[in-house]
């Protein structure tokens, strides 16, 4: 059986015509399988949707967050609830072309374990969102040794490799990175980003920041160990300045450049701040993961479950 992850939030204009596509694609190609809505605390009439969808369809299930927790505890919380062998994960907007779930299928059932959607183009966005995207890309696949230029979160994933990634004991994930993580037999399936079915997306400049944030820090050291770089390099300018300074004072017998003194301290001052910063940045992952709390609350699910079962799914 198939397992498809919707992560979903205030979706409700896209919600049925979603589930309309995908329902028809895998009936008419006779593959068994169950979607799995996962209501990421929406404000709108998204999980109404859910649950209208699930009376009338037995193959659908939803689960809905007692608040807002992100799309990775969504993706999370779909993969825990699955029951098929293999399980793909795609977005609520139609933006990922669901076609492309039977090519998936079939690359699984040839005996690749991990099959990647890659991007081939980004469909429409605004040139800041295009700039800043490349930025990240860059500076990622410098950073972790992977190439995740295209990767999406268009995936499908077997059995076993779900196993392995609900085991991991982080909340601070990073789904897209992950698998490349993983290794086992791969392959990819281009796509191009279609135009969302309806509505505006969810993300904000800030919040695409925020996750390029916490993706990079959730994979590499690198950041901390740039301090130590910057450090070095400092020192090395501070010893040639420091040089320049006692030779003006031997010969000249007096020691100029007030502004290159403010200039420098400016420079450490900043350095400093920044680096703080930095490590500020890791210390509170540290400290999320230590608190122990769950990664996310589950207010309800459907078909109806003892949510009681949540508290041991979560910290198990």
């Amino acid at each position: 059986m198939l397992s498809l992850v919707i992560p979903s939030y205030n979706e409700e204009l896209n919600i049925c015509a979603v589930a309309k596509v995908i329902t028809q694609l895998l009936d008419q190609h006779k593959i068994t399988y169950e979607i799995i809505f996962v209501d990421d605390g929406s404000v709108d009439q998204t999980f109404k949707m859910i649950e209208t969808l699930a009376k009338e369809n037995p193959k659908i299930r939803g689960i809905k967050f007692s608040r807002n927790y992100g799309k990775e505890a969504a993706i999370i919380a779909g993969l825990k609830s699955s029951k098929g062998k293999c399980c793909a994960v795609m977005d609520g907007d139609l933006q990922h072309p669901p076609e492309h779930l039977i090519t998936m299928y079939d690359l699984w059932k040839q005996g690749y374990v991990i099959v990647e959607g890659v991007k081939t183009s980004r469909g429409k966005e605004s040139w800041i969102y295009s700039k800043f995207s490349k930025l990240y890309y860059k500076i990622i696949n410098n950073f972790i040794d992977m190439d995740l230029s295209g990767a999406s979160d268009y995936k499908l994933l077997d059995r076993k490799i779900v196993d392995i990634l609900i085991k991991l004991p982080e909340k601070d994930t990073f789904f897209r990175g992950l698998s490349l993580y993983f290794g086992f037999p791969r392959t990819t399936v281009e796509f191009e980003v279609a135009e969302r079915a309806s509505g505006e997306t969810k993300w904000t400049l800030f919040g695409l920041f925020r996750y390029a944030v916490n993706s990079l820090s959730s994979f590499t050291a690198f950041p901390l160990y740039l301090i130590t770089m910057v450090g070095s390099f400092l020192l090395l300018i501070f010893f040639i300045l420091g040089i320049q300074t006692l030779y003006n004072y031997l010969v000249r017998g007096a020691v100029e450049g007030f502004t290159t003194v403010i200039l420098l301290l400016l420079l450490i001052g900043s350095t400093t701040l920044i680096s703080m910063g930095i490590i500020g940045h890791y210390i509170a992952k540290i400290y999320e993961e230590v608190k122990g709390r769950p990664r996310y609350i589950v207010e309800k699910m459907l078909p109806n479950q003892d949510l009681s079962l949540e508290g041991e799914i979560e910290n198990e």
